[in-house]
């Protein structure tokens, strides 16, 4: 394993978003992608490859996700800096982090404990006093700080769930995985006045979606935590 020094990080860095920089056109998010310390998000073995784009494990069975899959979903979003967006599947904390860069308020959901309580902790620790960190409850989503302009989710569902559009502002926009659980496709689904209007966006593949809206722990493989 490489020795972990600044400048290693540095030029893995710049390395990284020169290649986010040949699908992404928001500046802004490739800007927050630069400016987040993603080796601050996985375990000390892992921070030599914190800028490879591609999901590094952080136990319980999930990952940080592939710094692509993040700027991408983040994009969609098209945030403008004054929104309110929820998050399904804190993981790590990193996805939080960029999102906490480009808007003003953030609400993530984390169905197991140790990763919220240590998420919680690093992004307290970089400052990030505009993450609400939740253990998940029963209901999909955050509904007592409903409607969020943005509504993000980290895990995989069968379909897109009506709980998260009825969480949705005018005009919101949901960014989530839907398909089977080997393999999904990327979703953008925009409360239109006209109704849903939805925009495919690639193939991706995520841990699946547990619980209401989702899969069951049965079906998924995954112990209940």
């Amino acid at each position: 394993m490489p020795k972990v020094t600044y400048s290693l990080l540095e030029r893995t860095k710049a390395q990284l978003l020169a290649e986010l920089s040949r699908d992404i056109r928001d500046e802004r998010v490739l800007a927050a992608i630069a400016k987040v310390p993603r080796q601050r998000f996985v375990s000390d073995d892992l921070r030599a490859f914190a800028y490879d784009n591609r999901p590094l494990p952080i136990g319980h069975g999930q990952t940080i996700s592939q710094p692509l899959i993040v700027a991408m979903m983040t994009e969609a979003l098209d945030l403008r800096g004054d929104e309110k967006v929820l998050e399904l599947g804190t993981g790590s904390g990193y996805q939080a982090a960029i999102l906490a860069e480009l808007t003003a308020q953030v609400v993530t959901v984390e169905r197991i404990a140790p990763l919220a309580e240590q998420a919680a902790a690093v992004l307290a620790e970089l400052g990030y006093d505009n993450v609400q960190v939740h253990l998940a409850g029963d209901a999909l989503g955050w509904p007592e700080e409903a409607p969020y302009e943005g509504i993000l989710v980290t895990a995989a569902a069968p379909d897109v769930p009506s709980s998260l559009v009825e969480q949705l502002a005018p005009q919101g926009r949901l960014v989530i995985p839907v398909g089977a659980q080997d393999v999904q496709e990327l979703l953008l689904v925009t409360n239109s006045r006209g109704g849903l209007a939805i925009k495919r966006l690639g193939p991706c593949r995520f841990v699946p979606l547990l619980g209401a809206g989702g899969w069951s722990t049965a079906d998924s493989g995954f112990p209940e935590l």
